[in-house]
């Protein structure tokens, strides 16, 4: 037997796998594999070999820089360096070659055509980055952290070219302070709202601020910041008072301001802030007071009422509004003490804290009473309305009760006093009728100001006997508010002419018309249009007529408004909220229009421009 053959015989074999079997059909073997190792790493070392020429070339050419003395002295800190100039250099390089192949292109030839009179340069720079800047959707490197991000349409620019990501933007555009954007017009926006507020407050004034209002303004706004007011006008340290009230500014540290001990009036426009220690504070401070106001002084308690007795301060106008924690009895106890210097008396909004014993005290507790004001009150009744008759010193009566009142106490009212009114105000009475009427026109001789509102029952023909003939001087200021028939089935019609009318309307023209200061007939929709044409005709004139309002007279139109303008040359305001018929009315300059029922506004005479409107609805 051969050495070849034992040698095959000996050979142990065993199963093959899939790979072998691969692997032998392609001639591949362990030979092969180490050859093919061998040449991989062949080309490894060349190119590592070529790696390194490279490097080296690159620090001869880093160190003859820093011989020039143009770079670092270290071959470690160079190279890096060396490579980003290089970057930048074929950069700015490309840059160059793509701004003239744009400057050679249609698309600038066109824009030059166009008429752009911008450089060349700085044409083809524009339209260059105009077109190198990415798209919306693609990705980007930011200019500053390096971090790669989608762009999108809201990708801010970096201060130094490129764009940047949300985070760089948002911290970017903290530090840029932003401009000042363009003020709107007045009247438009905030301003017409602010321009509305001050209407409807009475306050607005056409033209420029005067300097004094401007000043009160700004010391408002930075009330907190004072601390002395010096020794302002007393008319100046109200109006400061008005304006920090408005803003909710009053506490109790700006109330100190308006607290000087050689001060004899106080007002508070708005006490919402203070503490009865607050108001104790009030009469510690001023041991002079003589007039006091308060609206809003929810804190103003029993405890600061029994303090105020104790105090050597006697009061002789008093005005306490929204103090409805205040009892009947320690009003008792004050007006026991206290109530023979009282000259003014004006309590509101006092649920049911004061009633018919508190009115009937007053005839022996206050003799010197010339004011009287009972407004929003739900406890007093008819007996307590009687005995109002009995203040004789009585000059201003002015009541507003929430409870069902009768006609007779206030014909006893008018009939014992009535010769000595000098004004008269009687809020909410939808069920007094033409006999109160009557009693005025007969024993109200000094009247000045007259106020009835809501009256149900009361005629136009008691109104029109009211003012005809009457030996009273003209009144000034006249308040018929929502004095009408009220009837849902039929709105129009008035058949009986219940409320204030045509005929009562111009009885009262005529009687008045030389002192008339401010009338207001809101509501009154009986009042038709031959009325108002009559009254506001050519030859009349309403010399001392400052505001008038008209809202909801459904007659009123525009050609009743130019009449009205006209014949009131001096008025400062007109009110016509609810005059479906005003559409196009020309308003006088420095005259108030206020409540017209569209929203482009009133066209204003006398401006520059025709088209110039003013917002006043």
């Amino acid at each position: 037997m051969t050495r070849s053959s034992r040698r095959t015989r000996n050979t142990i074999r065993g199963p093959r796998s899939a790979l072998t079997d691969f692997l032998a059909s392609t001639n591949a073997s362990d030979a092969l594999a180490n050859a093919s190792a061998r040449r991989t790493a062949a080309q490894e070392a060349a190119a590592a070999a070529a790696a390194e020429a490279a490097e080296n070339a690159n620090n001869e050419s880093a160190t003859a820089t820093n011989e020039d003395g143009q770079e670092d002295e270290e071959e470690d800190n160079t190279t890096p360096a060396s490579g980003r100039r290089r970057a930048q250099q074929l950069k700015r390089k490309k840059e160059a070659e793509a701004i003239e192949k744009i400057k050679k292109s249609k698309a600038f030839q066109k824009r030059k055509r166009q008429g752009d009179d911008s450089d060349s340069d700085d044409l083809a720079a524009e339209i260059f980055k105009q077109k190198s800047t990415p798209l919306p959707g693609q990705m980007e490197n930011c200019a500053i952290c390096d971090k790669r991000f989608t762009v999108t349409p809201y990708s801010r620019a970096g201060p130094d070219g490129g764009l940047l990501c949300s985070k760089c933007g948002k911290d970017l555009a903290k530090d840029t302070p932003t401009p000042n954007k363009k003020k709107r017009a007045a009247g438009q926006g905030a301003g017409r709202r602010k321009m509305q507020s001050r209407i409807l407050d009475g306050t607005y004034t056409s033209g420029a601020k005067p300097l004094l209002s401007l000043c009160i303004e700004l010391l408002a706004k930075n009330i907190d910041l004072a601390d002395d007011l010096g020794a302002l006008p007393p008319i100046v340290v109200d109006k400061i008072a008005r304006h920090v009230s408005k803003r909710r500014l009053l506490n109790s540290q700006t109330l100190n301001l308006f607290l000087e001990p050689q001060h004899d009036e106080v007002k508070i426009y708005d006490g919402a802030h203070l503490s009865s220690d607050d108001y104790v504070n009030v009469f510690q401070r001023v041991p002079n007071l003589k007039n006091l106001k308060i609206r809003n002084g929810i804190q103003f308690k029993d405890e600061v009422m029994e303090y105020l007795v104790t105090r050597n301060i006697n009061l002789e106008g008093f005005s306490l509004h929204g103090a409805n924690l205040l009892s009947e009895d320690t009003w008792l106890a004050y007006l026991k003490v206290k109530g023979q210097h009282l000259k003014s008396l004006q309590i509101y909004y006092t649920d049911k804290h004061v009633g018919d014993d508190l009115l009937k005290s007053l005839e022996k507790l206050c003799p010197n009473l010339e004011r009287l004001k009972i407004s929003n009150n739900q406890k007093v009744t008819d007996k307590g309305v009687e005995h109002i008759a009995k203040l004789k010193s009585l000059q201003h009566l002015s009541l507003d009760l929430r409870t069902e009142t009768t006609t007779e106490p206030y014909v006893k009212v008018i009939k014992s006093i009535g010769s000595t009114l000098r004004t008269l105000s009687l809020k909410r009475v939808p069920d007094l009728d033409d006999r109160v009427l009557d009693a005025i026109h007969e024993h109200c001789r000094s009247l000045d100001k007259l106020r009835i509102n809501s009256s149900e029952v009361m005629t136009d023909a008691g109104f029109a006997r009211l003012f005809k003939d009457w030996k009273n001087k003209p009144l000034s200021f006249v308040d018929v508010r929502d004095c009408r028939f009220l009837d849902a089935n039929k709105p129009r019609e008035n058949p009986h002419q219940v409320g204030f009318c045509s005929e009562a309307f111009r009885a009262l023209m005529l009687h008045s018309a030389k002192s008339l200061r401010r009338v207001n007939v809101h509501g009154c929709r009986h009042i038709d249009k031959e009325a108002f044409e009559d009254v506001f005709g050519p030859s009349k004139t309403y010399l001392e007529m400052k505001k008038l309002e008209v809202s909801f007279c459904e007659q009123v139109s525009d050609f009743i408004l130019g009449s009205i303008f006209r014949s009131c040359p001096n008025i400062r305001e007109l009110i016509v909220f609810g005059c479906m018929s005003v559409k196009d009315v020309r308003v006088p300059r420095n005259k108030i229009l206020v409540g017209v029922p569209n929203a482009q506004g009133m066209i204003i005479e006398g401006t520059e421009d025709s088209h110039d409107t003013v917002d006043q609805s």
